[in-house]
């Protein structure tokens, strides 16, 4: 039997000896246990890969469920960008990746070639004061003018380098009225420049999650492969059960997640406070046979927009398990991080599903763009 040393970070030894002391293993069991099926999930993956009929990346990736979502409809991820330490260890424990941090610090050109770039960018203002400037004297200003110092622009200058068959963004409702619209303008002046066909959408995940979460989703196809003036729909098929809250509800919960007297009093006090002076401010409590309000990532703070009312009890958070199904994820998912982390992980994330289906959308679009150019270069012919 070979011999192999490692060292790891004190959270992640602390979390194996917790696990090795309520499996009643040795640590040393556990970690062997730990590495073959990762070596099982690596070659299942491998097999997934060989099947895969598009590829994508996936930047500002949080923990992955855009991943999830593109992988699902049959794409393959070539590669992930992410600067949170906590996202990365959550999405390097369900992938066996560890993503590429500062994307501005990344060249464009290093990136593999692929065939839709994903991507859901933080909201940024723009600074419109050179822009301004450079209108008032008639000269034209290009993306690098209007972006240059956002994260938007990162998603710019990839597009020009690689350009992608088609690309997906995701970001907050208000995107649309952000800085009193200017922010979507010059994001879709930018899209335009580099040639790309734009269709723009908000949809909500409470068709296939019991949320109601409202995301505004930004799609593009090249126009120097598939030309312009084409349409592409956001025709969403929903599931024949639409799911209610008690469908993700743990059996058992620990005591830890129901709220203490102190809180709860808090806020009933402050749900009062704003009540009386006519504002729609405080707590919620999710009705078990319907859907919740939109979870955020200050869910971990105290939970008060997703409360689970419990007979003869406080009310209770949800679990950070949940709050992953809240989402769409599946329980296969790892949550390898502290509950705090998670609720901010995945009160950041997407609704997987959602984002399967509109994946699913492209592809099919790409598939139908690529067959009309094919026709036309036979008459070309």
């Amino acid at each position: 039997m070979k011999q192999v040393h490692l060292r790891i970070d004190d959270e992640l030894y602390n979390e194996i000896n917790a696990y090795s002391l309520t499996a009643d293993q040795t640590m040393q069991d556990c970690i062997r246990e730990a590495v073959a099926c990762y070596i099982t999930d690596m070659k299942r993956k491998q097999c997934e890969i060989r099947n895969s009929y598009f590829t994508f990346i996936d930047l500002f990736a949080g923990i992955g469920g855009m991943r999830v979502a593109f992988e699902k409809a049959g794409g393959r991820c070539v590669y992930s960008s992410e600067w949170n330490k906590y996202s990365q260890q959550t999405y390097f424990a369900n992938f066996g990746e560890q993503p590429e941090g500062d994307i501005t610090q990344v060249d464009a050109q290093t990136i593999p070639d692929h065939d839709i770039l994903v991507a859901g960018f933080p909201c940024q203002p723009f600074s419109i004061a050179g822009v301004s400037k450079k209108n008032s004297l008639g000269r034209a200003t290009g993306f690098e003018d209007k972006t240059q110092g956002t994260l938007f622009f990162d998603v710019c200058r990839i597009l020009k380098k690689k350009r992608p068959k088609a690309f997906m963004l995701e970001n907050v409702k208000n995107l649309r009225s952000h800085d009193r619209g200017r922010t979507f303008q010059i994001i879709l002046e930018s899209l335009d420049e580099l040639n790309y066909e734009v269709f723009s959408d908000v949809l909500d995940g409470q068709i296939y999650v019991p949320q109601h979460r409202e995301r505004i989703l930004i799609v593009g196809f090249d126009r120097e492969r598939y030309g312009q003036d084409f349409g592409f729909e956001f025709k969403l098929t929903p599931k024949k059960h639409r799911p209610v809250i008690r469908d993700i509800l743990e059996q058992e919960v620990d005591d830890k997640y129901t709220l203490s007297d102190k809180l709860w009093t808090y806020l009933q006090n402050y749900a009062a406070k704003h009540k009386a002076a006519g504002n729609g401010f405080g707590y919620g409590i999710a009705p078990l046979d319907g859907i919740s309000r939109t979870i955020s990532a200050r869910y971990y703070k105290d939970g008060s927009e997703i409360l689970i009312e419990q007979a003869g009890r406080n009310p209770r958070r949800l679990t950070p398990r949940e709050c992953a199904r809240l989402q769409g994820f599946s329980d296969s998912f790892r949550i390898p991080v502290s509950d705090t982390q998670a609720y901010k992980q995945f009160g950041n994330s997407v609704v997987v599903p959602l984002m399967e289906n509109v994946a699913q959308l492209i592809v099919k679009k790409i598939e139908e763009l690529e067959v009309m150019e094919e026709v036309l270069q036979r008459k070309v012919i």
